[in-house]
């Protein structure tokens, strides 16, 4: 492929819900500039973007993927990302990678949930957004519903730039306001002027749109006012002006999988949608010190990695966004964030799945490159000369989470090589090992973030089982008590001798294990004082009541006895185990349950039911405030074993629409019915494992 002037590259991102067609809107408009010669199908498993095989399985995107394509002259760097809730994190690496959002809304189910969230996230960013009203050919489709839901949930921003001609199965085209005609693609795009039953709604909506557009202008928007009359290419040109400023939204009308409109959408993102050149400049660090990265191909070289995939012939590919300076292949770079050196051999571009090489990567445009040792998503390329950082971006915290094993033993280290692998690629995946619960745990964004990588483990060769991971609940005690502990043995040869007495008392909640030297006239010699230590530590790490941690408490040895000949380091660890299970026993165990702090956020028509159904699940309501217009933010503490499932149940129950944020706040006694529970099933879980023996 060519390389563009910055001015003749538009980079623009592909978001809203899933299932309102913006894969299907990506392959009509590559195959309507001839990126491709045959049209795909998501269902059948044929499209550009969605290539993953769990993405054709599924039927849905669930990875960012690359589409450029030459249009009228200029390059259209398509970015389409998933709509799925669980793949946010990349529709959120598409936004920053881009300059302009098109925000695709289906004409049957309307504005939805992700739809909203992209829109919010494009704000945040700054970004000019452009609506298209997809699938208006479908059943049950209605223009000027989906509008009025667009018009209520963004403003009077959002404003029409066409008017369908037909309805449903009668939809074949749409009619153009600026431009003041006609255009239909039944059977062949053809255009006429506007018909005389649409005439009069056309012209409202044209006064609607051209008072939106001419407040970018000052000159416009006073000649207006006076009645003068306004050549149609200078609002085109004041639209350019509208769109990048924010102060219009144009609406689009398609189908993308008849092709009508994508002409139209392809037209508007060339004359109206932002070049890199026209955006501000990028914040980035220095030497230490700040700077505004202007998108300049002479400037100092930075690129932002947003996406890293891994490809089964070529390896991992690394895709980047050049802000400054011109990236080229066969070249030595620094990786600032992380002080490391990479080596780049040939550069190109994805199509899909697709590669093409290129010369060049000026400021501005978007290209790829593979195996690179030490690079992944969130990291800046740049030269030892240049030495530019842009900020790191947090990804989105995991909300759903498995326990996962391998189902063949000795595969432990093959999964550990295959998470590291896809936690490089995916920075909203997180893994780990738990040290209390001994379970290797996944945490994503929902049950099919999580389904996806188990698939993805597959395809590296390590079969895994799943389970419902285990609470960290913990153990303490109530009250003092005291024990002695003794362990002797004399069985010919020389024997075992230790006798510990240890008086154990709580402690303050999070103060965790104190162990303290009480003995006097030396009843237990120096050396054998720390083993009983060893000895009670050890214990406390398998529990008394259900096999967890016995955890805030004081252990102070006071008294024992020993054998000048048999007593040892592991009789006084064994004689201290000893004494610390009775004391604990006499002293009153119960059980600690981990405690969350949850911020929910949620429309007001759920508010209601969200909170009942978190009194269901034992939390303490601490608030409730309204965010923004329609939405409400729940702030509780839930015993963390309520919260296994939430990431689901919030969607079910708020239709997609609720989100949420979880952290650890504390460690509490558990209720009397949770303990019954929790150490039926320790004991359930013992007896198996001495039937297997």
């Amino acid at each position: 492929m060519k390389t563009f002037s910055i001015g003749r590259i538009r980079n623009i991102a592909l978001v809203g819900h899933g299932g309102s067609g913006k894969t299907s809107l990506a392959e009509a408009l590559l195959f309507l500039s001839g990126a491709i010669n045959r049209i795909g199908s998501v269902t059948e498993g044929t499209t550009t973007s969605d290539f993953d095989p769990e993405e054709t399985r599924r039927q849905i995107s669930i990875s960012l993927a690359l589409a450029p394509l030459e249009w009228k002259e200029h390059k259209i760097n398509l970015l389409d990302a998933p709509g799925y809730g669980d793949f946010v994190a990349d529709a959120e690496a598409a936004l920053r990678a881009a300059d302009a959002a098109v925000i695709v809304v289906s004409a049957v189910e309307g504005v939805e949930v992700q739809a909203r969230a992209m829109w919010e996230e494009a704000e945040r960013l700054g970004l000019p957004r452009v609506i298209v009203i997809n699938k208006l050919d479908r059943e049950r489709a209605s223009f000027e519903r989906t509008l009025q839901q667009l018009v209520d949930a963004f403003g009077p921003r959002v404003s029409p730039l066409h008017l369908p001609i037909g309805e449903e199965h009668a939809f074949e085209g749409a009619i153009d306001l600026l431009a003041g005609k006609a255009v239909r693609y039944s059977p062949t795009r053809s255009e006429a002027p506007i018909p005389d039953a649409l005439a009069a709604q056309a012209a409202s909506l044209r006064e609607r749109l051209v008072e939106s557009v001419v407040e970018s202008d000052e000159a416009l928007m006073e000649r207006y006012l006076e009645g003068g009359e306004i050549d149609p290419k200078e609002i085109i040109a004041a639209l350019g002006k509208a769109v990048s400023s924010g102060t219009t939204v144009p609406v689009l009308c398609t189908a993308a999988t008849k092709g009508i409109g994508a002409d139209l959408l392809a037209d508007l993102i060339v004359d109206a949608a932002p070049s890199p050149a026209d955006r501000p400049p990028v914040p980035a660090t220095r030497g230490g010190t700040q700077i505004d990265l202007a998108a300049d191909p002479a400037g100092p070289l930075g690129a932002a990695v947003f996406k890293t995939l891994s490809d089964p012939y070529v390896g991992r590919i690394t895709f980047f966004r050049v802000f400054s300076g011109t990236l080229r292949p066969d070249a030595s770079l620094l990786n600032s964030t992380r002080g490391e050196e990479e080596r780049v051999g040939q550069i190109f571009t994805m199509r899909g799945k697709h590669q093409e090489s290129v010369s060049e990567v000026p400021a501005g445009d978007i290209g790829a490159v593979a195996k690179l040792a030490h690079t992944v998503t969130g990291d800046t390329l740049t030269t030892k000369t240049d030495a530019v950082l842009f900020p790191s971006v947090a990804p989105p915290e995991p909300i759903f989470a498995l326990a996962i094993a391998p189902k063949t033993k000795g595969d432990e280290d093959k999964l550990s090589t295959a998470l590291q692998k896809i936690a490089a690629e995916d920075p909203s995946f997180r893994w780990e090992r738990n040290s209390e619960t001994h379970q290797t745990l996944i945490k994503g964004m929902g049950d099919v973030h999580l389904e996806v990588v188990v698939e993805r483990l597959h395809r590296h060769h390590v079969e895994v089982e799943t389970f419902t991971p285990r609470i960290p609940y913990r153990e303490t005690v109530r009250k003092s008590g005291s024990a002695t502990g003794r362990h002797v043995k004399q069985s010919g040869g020389r024997g075992q001798y230790a006798v510990a007495t240890v008086e154990i008392s709580p402690l303050p909640r999070g103060s965790g294990f104190e162990y303290q030297d009480g003995i006097v006239g030396g009843a237990v010699p120096n050396q054998f004082i720390p083993s009983v230590e060893k000895g009670i530590r050890k214990a406390l790490e398998e529990g008394v009541l259900a096999g967890y941690q016995v955890v805030d408490f004081k252990a102070r040895l006071f008294d024992g006895k020993f054998h000048s000949v048999d007593s040892s380091d592991i009789a006084f660890q064994l004689a201290g185990a000893l004494a610390f299970r009775e004391a604990a026993r006499e002293a009153g165990v119960v059980l600690l349950e981990p405690i969350m702090d949850l911020e929910v956020l949620v429309p007001d028509e759920s508010t209601g039911d969200i909170m009942g159904d978190l009194s269901s699940k034992r939390a303490r309501i601490e608030g409730t405030e309204g965010v923004g217009r329609g939405w409400n933010q729940i702030r509780a503490k839930v015993p963390q074993a309520e919260l296994l499932r939430y990431a689901i149940d919030l969607r079910s129950k708020t239709g997609g629409r609720g989100t949420f944020r979880v952290s650890f706040s504390h460690y509490e006694e558990a209720p009397s019915h949770v303990t019954e529970k929790v150490v039926a099933e320790a004991r359930k879980a013992k007896e198996e494992e001495h039937a297997k023996k």
